[in-house]
């Protein structure tokens, strides 16, 4: 059997958190500071960069894949993704596949910065690939003032009169039958 070291500051201090480590060896994922002490980010922003960082390549990491594993709501999860987006940690690239059908290629960075230097995501080898820009001639490119035509003025629209107010409806007892086949 192994031999479980465990390391402890030899000076435990009197209040906050002492930590208590256990040497991995095996099943662990290495999470930069850069994350998971961000400031301005939710925890839940936070843990789930976390654990989209400790996936394997290749996993599936949509909201509905990730609302079905967790028990936050979908919308929560759309928002920490997003959140994750906004501070450079992912990025999700949509990519056609063929036959008119779309993927969204997700990509995680443990560095913020590492993605601001990323130009052009690499693209796998599958589905045919994107047709390059057609030239524009130059005398389309250059447009000149005289080239848009002006658009008519919006005919102002008629004015309503308010509607007149609905009476009252008279209040049902709770508990009285709802019934289509009730008398009323």
């Amino acid at each position: 059997m192994d031999t479980v070291h465990i390391s402890a500051p030899s000076h435990a201090p009197s209040s906050g958190v002492v930590h208590i480590n256990v040497r991995l060896t095996g099943g662990f994922t290495i999470i930069s500071n850069r994350l998971s002490q961000r400031r301005g980010m939710s925890l839940l922003a936070i843990g789930l960069g976390t654990h989209i960082q400790s996936l394997p390549p290749g996993s599936k990491v949509g909201v509905k894949v990730l609302a079905n594993a967790f028990p936050e709501s979908e919308a929560r999860i759309a928002a920490a993704l997003r959140e994750l987006e906004h501070h450079g940690f992912l990025r999700r690239i949509r990519e056609r596949v063929g036959g008119g059908r779309f993927t969204t290629r997700t990509e995680f960075y443990n560095h913020p910065e590492a993605a601001a230097g990323r130009t052009t995501p690499p693209s796998p080898a599958r589905g045919p690939r994107p047709r390059p820009p057609r030239a524009v001639s130059p005398r389309r490119s250059v447009r000149s003032h005289h080239s848009v035509k002006p658009r008519p003025p919006r005919a102002p629209r008629p004015h309503r009169s308010p509607r007149p107010p609905r009476a009252p409806r008279p209040r049902r007892s709770p508990y009285a039958s709802r019934s289509p086949y009730a008398r009323r």
